[in-house]
């Protein structure tokens, strides 16, 4: 009974072993996955901003600047595309609204982002764009890959259409979460105006028709949960000017708005929990299950020869041995 225990506890181990690793490289980077339906809402803020008056075209300081963002997933279209690029795709529409104190629209951009569900690396379909402008994305935007290294990222700017490095700045403690710290500098760079400008009846045509152009910059920085590649928290040191032509009336350039634009306060409180909860499903899949399997299987099998060595422990009785034939005497 205990030889047959022991074989039975040995293939369980061998299971349990082997279980482990599969469990971690094999299932892991298929089973944690983006889901298609998600849908997100960010509201940030910048106060004592300052902000254009596109009525007098002047600079103002305002008590605070709003800037919603709001990222929804469209199934139908990711399972489109998912038929022609062979792999789990998600398709978020995204829409930066900004608006000042009084309520009124300052600008709004929307943007299509398509990625791999699994790896957050881009896709290429059509239907790729911000603001209307058909883009080809390189390198990550909102969300970093799952296990985030401690290294630089390619990141791509929605203003600028181009994509640039976002720099591993060292390992901090956010709000009880060990957190990834990462910033990027823009430079001041020529970004097309807004499809949908403030003032009715004004189109970016018309205000490329003056010779009036708008420029940008922004320090962005980014704590990120490194397990689950998620942001808990983000801000932009954001700057905007319009430069030149004959709307500015013989000025070189005007600010159109800038800002330290920070999440806003419940805004965090909510990202952290979700985040925590979401954490504790990708370690079950990469840390406590494999480990716990390994554990396991070591057990198994330490048990498995221990019952076998019983079996074989000398001093137990044994069976007599026949007697060896005796001559037949007459």
């Amino acid at each position: 009974m205990r030889r047959k225990a022991s074989l039975v506890l040995l293939a369980l181990a061998v299971f349990f072993a082997a279980l482990s690793p599969l469990l971690r490289w094999y299932a892991f980077p298929r089973l944690a996955k983006i889901p298609a339906n998600e849908y997100q809402t960010m509201v940030l803020e910048a106060k004592n901003a300052t902000l254009l008056d596109y009525n007098h075209l002047t600079a103002r300081t305002v008590p605070k600047v709003t800037i919603v963002q709001t990222l929804k997933g469209d199934v139908e279209a990711s399972e489109k595309i998912e038929k022609t690029a062979g792999r789990d795709v998600v398709v978020w529409d995204g829409l930066s609204y900004v608006q000042g104190p009084d309520g009124k629209m300052v600008s709004e951009v929307p943007e299509r982002y398509i990625f791999d569900a699994h790896t957050q690396e881009p896709v290429h379909a059509t239907g790729e764009m911000v603001d209307g402008d058909p883009v080809r994305r390189e390198g990550i935007e909102f969300k970093w890959p799952f296990l985030t290294e401690k290294r630089d990222y390619q990141y791509f700017d929605a203003q600028t259409r181009t994509t640039a490095p976002i720099h591993y700045k060292g390992t901090q403690t956010f709000r009880g979460l060990k957190v990834y710290y990462f910033e990027q500098t823009v430079p001041w760079t020529k970004v097309p105006m807004p499809k949908t400008m403030p003032v009715k009846g004004i189109t970016p045509e018309d205000i490329a028709k003056t010779g009036t152009t708008r420029w940008y910059t922004t320090v962005r920085k980014f704590w990120v949960e490194p397990v689950t590649g998620a942001p808990v928290n983000g801000e932009e040191i954001h700057q905007e000017e319009l430069r030149g032509g004959s709307l500015l009336t013989g000025r070189a350039k005007v600010t159109a708005f800038a800002g330290h634009v920070k999440m806003r306060e419940d805004y965090i409180e909510h990202t952290v929990a979700l985040v925590k909860s979401n954490r504790t499903l990708v370690l079950l899949l990469t840390a406590y299950l494999p480990w716990g399997f390994l554990l396991v299987g070591v057990l198994l099998m330490s048990l498995s020869l221990y019952l076998e060595a019983r079996s074989r422990r000398p001093g137990e009785p044994t069976a007599a041995a026949p007697a060896a034939p005796q001559p037949v005497t007459a």
